[in-house]
């Protein structure tokens, strides 16, 4: 057991590597090896994540569980989800990504097959939450290899193309789930993702790697002469934070991540009501056959790929790596949009298909970038925990889109619903206010406070003799 534990372990620094061509050739071939594992993973991820959501009319129909029972299995996931984000986030920082990545996709696969192969009411929140809880060591894995990577003033591309992967997972999944349980029935709509996930995790121990350093190369900043602050340029890069200083000095004390947790909360609330209840509100309300609801609201996982790539490119070039900006508009633009889908008179799977979109694009833009401002508006050795703590309080809004969110739409209708997500997105829109102008920590009204110290960091052993890890 402890052997295995030992895996997590990040790898220790090489020697660096003096040879220029040689370096650029290293990182040319690991940024893309990095990038399209993360991409593939993640999205892989999603298989499991929303594959109950899209098997819930079949599964309601065949058990007689009401929206309630449905709503409770729904927050018990966002709950051990959010806190497992925080908890792995911390773990996170302080270990290899290549398997905490990996590991945690082959076990949330096996809980979705036990999930299948279950009946009651509590056997599906035991599997679930337990989904849930290993479903939360993928965020702070990509978190760690974005921020070490790629660099700031490249990042907002990077992690929105990357942020595409939840689109391309929460695009196929509704198809696939449906087609399986209006065909096969529910049980074989969450096995068979179960059993693909589980098969994509040992892809991913075996393309993912640890930080460049690891790999006996310079820092991203280093190697692309790109650094956030050019107070930063000549400092010491301490090798490992402790953990006192990673969850008291860089998070749980930084105002800036107080800021967007509390307004993810509530991106949250939108992103996970539309995900979750979209096709039952299709089925029941405007007579949609289930492949024809799951097939509408693909449009808003299509419009978050274009929304994620949208934002992340404006915020590198129109606000020079500022993220606030970008996520305020998009916030209280969404309300608009959800409004309008409520309020409309008149619809058709056009219609529904075009407002989804525009729904899904304006809700992934600050879905992404306060994830990714989260990490600048910390410390870059903090940037798993800092992801991961704001991850935490935007799945307790999730959380509130299951169970509570559920009892609205059974005691108030669907009017009660739309009421209460369309407001969520005003009020996260004007949390966001104070971040217009932050590009950094050291920026802004907060700035003084998040200054830090030089760090003279400890030697480390070199353990290794080769320069490049073996694929």
């Amino acid at each position: 057991m402890k052997s295995f534990f030992a895996i997590f372990k990040p790898l220790p620094y090489r020697n660096e590597i003096k040879d220029e061509k040689i370096v650029k050739k290293e990182f040319t071939h690991w940024r893309l090896r990095v990038f399209y594992s993360m991409f593939i993973g993640y999205a892989l991820y999603y298989f499991t994540r929303f594959s109950y959501t899209f098997a819930m009319p079949a599964l309601m129909k065949d058990l007689g569980l009401d929206k309630g029972q449905l709503g409770i299995l729904a927050s018990i996931m966002a709950i051990t989800y959010g806190l497992s984000k925080f908890v792995s986030g911390v773990f996170g920082d302080r270990s290899n990504p290549r398997y905490l990545m990996g590991v945690g996709l082959i076990l949330t696969g096996i809980f979705n097959v036990f999930f299948g192969l279950s009946s009651s009411l509590i056997m599906f929140s035991v599997f679930w939450g337990l989904n849930g809880w290993f479903q939360g060591f993928g965020w702070p894995a990509c978190a760690k290899l974005l921020t070490h990577w790629y660099s700031q003033s490249e990042r907002g591309r990077w992690w929105s193309l990357w942020n595409t992967s939840h689109n391309v997972g929460g695009a196929l999944i509704p198809i696939l789930t449906a087609f399986f349980a209006q065909y096969y029935g529910w049980r074989c709509a969450m096995i068979f993702p179960g059993l693909i996930c589980i098969l994509g995790g040992f892809l991913l121990i075996n393309r993912l790697c640890d930080t460049p350093q690891s790999m006996g190369l310079p820092s991203i900043e280093k190697y692309r002469n790109d650094y956030p602050n050019e107070k930063k340029k000549d400092s010491d890069e301490p090798l490992e934070l402790s953990v006192k200083d990673i969850l008291f000095k860089y998070v749980l004390n930084n105002p800036y991540l107080w800021l967007l947790a509390m307004s993810y909360f509530f991106v949250y609330i939108i992103r996970t009501a539309v995900n979750h209840w979209t096709v039952l509100f299709l089925v029941e309300s405007k007579a949609y056959s289930q492949i024809g609801a799951g097939s509408t609201i693909m449009w808003f996982e299509a419009g978050g790929f274009f929304g994620s790539l949208a934002s992340g490119w404006a915020s590198d070039t129109i606000f020079k790596g500022r993220r606030g900006p970008i996520c305020i508009l998009f916030s209280f633009l969404v309300s608009v949009a959800l409004f309008t889908f409520w309020k409309i008179p008149y619809s058709s799977t056009l219609v529904d298909s075009v407002l989804l979109f525009i729904i899904g694009f304006l809700i992934f833009g600050p879905q992404m970038l306060i994830g990714m401002a989260a990490t600048e508006l910390s410390h870059k050795k903090a940037a798993a925990t800092a992801s991961g703590f704001t991850g935490w309080i935007a799945y307790i809004g999730s959380a509130v889109a299951g169970y509570p969110l559920g009892k609205i739409a059974q005691d108030f209708g669907w009017d009660g619903f739309f009421t209460a997500i369309t407001v969520c997105g005003f009020i996260s829109s004007l949390l966001l206010f104070p971040l217009w102008t932050v590009r950094s920590r050291e920026d802004g009204i907060f700035g003084k406070s998040q200054k830090e110290t030089k760090v003279t960091p400890a030697p480390i052993p070199i353990s290794a003799t080769t320069n490049v890890e073996s694929a």
